[in-house]
This record gives structure tokens, C-alpha cells and sequence, in this order.
């Protein structure tokens, strides 16, 4: 089922991706609906889609409650984002528009309507919303002298040449006329989401930002480290040069863009330890801690050169027998 109803105004899907997270898509799910009945005032037929990507389907009794015509929840039990944001775009298949928003993200009062009114203001093809953290605790000091939570923020209209699927406005005549996906060899790795919105630029599409379409980010305490902050800075930069690489035209290409990766890494990681350094020396932590982040980074983009794949998000989980949703 989809969006029901079909108005001028156009149908929309939103797809909430989860995984295992009951309590943050418990407190997304009723936002969500509110959500959408402000929009359906303004002409638009708007479904709620919940993709649990848990093979057990454990996200169905925290959905069960809001189930209706509106409200739905499929399983996709292949692991990973990538799928999973396949599947969304799958399901969507009656509606117009598909919103991507992640189930720990919190949408601000009129979040939806402003990426509305975005799209047909600028006829874009895709409209990116800001995203601001909400931190649960202090953060450790070099981390926050690193200033590592603050997002960017655009003036609307901007146009960008990637984004997250976190806070993200799809035109799905656009995605199905290019035969756009999610490239699943990213599912545990992360850049799915860069590679698809690089190549929906690629294909003359329009993306632009929409300052006034705000998520909040509920970030988990356990990402409040220096630990994390460096694992991730080495996964954007493993995922970033891979997805360069994959876009690439030809063998050639590639090795061209393997040897650019190389350069870039290089650089990053020599001129990321010498910022450290110089932050050490002068006991300025700002730039000892983005030094070292720089550096990090370097390193990840090194590895993808040398094929190597950092799988954030791999888990320990074996399959289980799919239930229905």
C-alpha cells in the first residue's frame, strides 16, 4: 500500500529506516504522523513507511499501535542501509516524493513543509534539511575543542553537490527516470548516501538545501569521544575515496582516481599530524584535535586505495527467519 488519495498537490512517502532501536522510533513515529496531517491540510497525500531492517521484525509491535492506511512497516532482511533505503524507494512506488529521515533524528515544527515548499520553489530535484546534535552529556574535552558536532548550514536554495539520506527530499519521477539505487556494496560501510546524491547530480539532477528544514540528531553518549570521532573520521575517508573510485569511468579511470585518492590521503595525513604536532607544541587543542581527525581521515582514504573496506556498521547478527510485517 501507499499513499492513498492522490491530490494536486502531489503524494509523499516518509521513510524512517531502523535497526534494533525501539525507543528512538517509539518517539519519532506519533512526530512523524503529526507531521504528515499538517501537510495533507496543504493538498499533499502522505504515508508514513517505517523499513525495519532487523529480520526478526522487531520494530513491528512499536508500529502495530499506529498501523492504518497511512502508517506502514515492511522488513527488509538484508543487512545494511543501503538496502534498506532500496527498499523505501521500492515500497514508494505509488507516491510522488520519498523524505528520508534516520529513526534517532527528532523533526522540528514544520519540518516537512519547508522541504515542501523548497522543492517547488526551486523545482529541485532532491532538497537536503539541516541537521543540529543533541548532545546527551559533557563532552570529552578534546572533542569538544575540536568543535567536532557542529553540522553545516547553508542558505536556502543552495545548490550542493552531495548529502546524508538523513534529512533528504527525493523527486522520484527523477530517481526511476535514471534508475537510481542505493549501491549495496556500501550497506555496512557507509557512503551509500554520497555516492547515490553525487550521482543524481551527475545526471543533471538539482539538489539544493533547505535551511529551515530542521532534524535534531539524538547522539548517543558513547559517540561523545575522541575514540569514535577518529574511527569516523577514518570511515568518511575510506568511504569517500571508494566512492571516487566507483564513479570513475573505465579502468582508467579508476587508477587515475586511485592515484588522485592517494595524493589526497597523503597530504591529509601528513598535513594532519604536522597541525597535531604544531597543537602539542603550542597547547592549542583546537588544533591538535582536528590535526589528528585530519590525519585519521588521510589514513581511511590510504586504505581505500589498497582496497581495503571499513565496515562500520558490520554486525554481529546472524540471520533469522523473516517475519511479516
Amino acid at each position: 500500500m501507499t499513499a492513498q488519495h492522490p491530490t494536486s498537490a502531489g503524494t509523499v512517502t516518509i521513510g524512517v529506516l531502523t535497526f534494533r532501536r525501539p525507543h528512538d522510533l517509539a518517539a519519532v513515529l506519533p512526530m512523524l504522523v503529526r507531521q504528515a496531517a499538517d501537510v495533507r491540510e496543504l493538498g499533499y497525500a502522505v504515508e508514513v513507511l517505517v523499513v525495519d531492517n532487523d529480520a526478526d521484525a522487531s520494530a513491528r509491535d512499536v508500529v502495530r499501535p499506529w498501523a492504518s492506511e497511512t502508517v506502514r512497516c515492511v522488513v527488509e532482511p538484508t543487512p545494511g542501509i543501503a538496502a534498506a533505503r532500496n527498499r523505501a524507494i521500492a515500497e514508494a512506488h505509488g507516491s510522488d516524493l520519498l523524505v528520508f529521515i534516520d529513526d534517532d533524528e527528532r523533526p522540528h515544527d514544520r519540518w516537512l513543509e519547508h522541504l515542501l515548499a523548497t522543492r517547488r520553489r526551486t523545482g529541485a530535484h532532491a532538497v537536503a534539511g539541516a541537521v543540529v546534535s543533541d548532545l546527551p552529556g559533557e563532552l570529552d574535552a578534546w572533542v569538544a575543542a575540536g568543535d567536532f558536532f557542529r553540522r553545516r548550514r547553508l542558505p536556502t536554495g543552495t545548490p550542493i553537490d552531495v548529502a546524508a539520506t538523513n534529512n533528504l527530499l527525493l523527486d522520484l519521477s527523477f530517481v526511476r527516470s535514471r534508475e537510481l539505487r542505493f549501491d549495496e556494496r556500501f550497506g555496512l560501510s557507509g557512503g551509500s548516501d554520497t555516492l547515490f546524491t553525487r550521482r543524481l547530480v551527475a545526471e543533471g539532477g538539482l539538489l539544493v538545501w533547505c535551511d529551515e528544514a530542521v532534524v535534531t540528531d539524538q547522539v548517543p553518549a558513547e559517540r561523545l569521544t575522541r575514540q569514535w570521532v577518529l574511527r569516523r573520521a577514518f570511515r568518511s575517508g575510506n568511504s569517500s575515496s571508494r566512492v571516487d573510485i566507483v564513479l570513475a569511468p573505465g579502468a582508467a579511470g579508476r587508477t587515475a582516481a586511485r592515484t588522485r585518492a592517494g595524493v589526497r590521503g597523503s597530504l591529509r595525513l601528513a598535513g594532519g599530524a604536522a597541525r597535531w604536532a604544531l597543537g602539542v607544541l603550542t597547547r592549542a587543542d583546537s588544533h591538535a584535535a582536528r590535526g589528528l581527525r585530519t590525519a585519521a581521515r588521510g589514513s581511511g582514504m590510504l586504505a581505500a586505495v589498497g582496497g581495503m573496506v571499513y565496515r562500520e556498521y558490520r554486525r554481529d547478527v546472524r540471520p533469522r527467519r523473516v517475519h511479516a510485517a
